[in-house]
């Protein structure tokens, strides 16, 4: 199946490869990140604590094959849109937006990372009063923070002229940690209660 980006340039197979060589790799450390927070949100929808869902990539199909008639495969395929952020819902009565990301990095988080398009929305949820945030993973440490996505727009902002990352200093002092638990193991929701809780908060809250 050949998929292609609204730009029209070829998914490569290449780059799917290599995801798969790095989910194969993450699932010997323990789970991805989007692993856990996907295990979390099922937990949150079970226990009534919050409805959030991963966001579905939309797709425009061209080509099917019909090998048989019971049978159909899609043989080519447009991303129809550059997707957002990975994740949505309502909390507490307040609709949530955020992105997940993980870096191998020890003292930074790249904004390398994330894209324009991303940052563009998040600031656009800020300013309809909803809770933006990200979610960053220190993978050699096995720390998970949550940040308000105004601390990654000012930094995203002020790249050209300063550093092009996030340092990791500044997201333990501004963000929150999640805590480790078993159920579910990652609790990202505990961090954002942090956030609103302490003087670590939003301007929008």
């Amino acid at each position: 199946m050949v998929f292609k980006y609204p730009n029209g340039q070829e998914y490569k197979p290449q780059a799917l490869v290599q995801r798969k060589l790095q989910a194969s790799s993450q699932s010997r450390r323990g789970m991805s990140l989007e692993a856990d927070i996907n295990v979390a949100n099922e937990y949150y929808r079970k226990e009534k604590i919050a409805v959030i869902y991963k966001k579905p990539t939309p797709i425009q199909i061209v080509d099917v094959d019909y090998p048989a008639r019971s049978a159909a495969r899609i043989t080519k395929a447009f991303f129809r849109q550059a997707s957002t952020t990975d994740y949505n819902g309502i909390y507490q009565g307040k609709y949530i937006d955020f992105d997940a990301k993980e870096t191998g990095n020890l003292n930074s988080f790249p904004l390398k990372n994330v894209h324009e398009h991303q940052v563009t929305h998040l600031q656009a949820i800020m300013e309809q009063g909803g809770l933006a945030f990200m979610i960053i993973r220190f993978t050699q440490r096995s720390e998970t923070y949550v940040i308000w996505a105004n601390l990654l727009v000012e930094f995203w902002q002020n790249q050209n002229v300063e550093r092009k990352s996030i340092p990791y200093k500044t997201i333990v002092d501004h963000g929150a940690l999640v805590p480790n638990k078993l159920q579910p193991t990652t609790p990202y929701l505990d961090a954002i209660d942090t956030l609103i809780q302490t003087e670590k908060r939003s301007p929008n809250l």
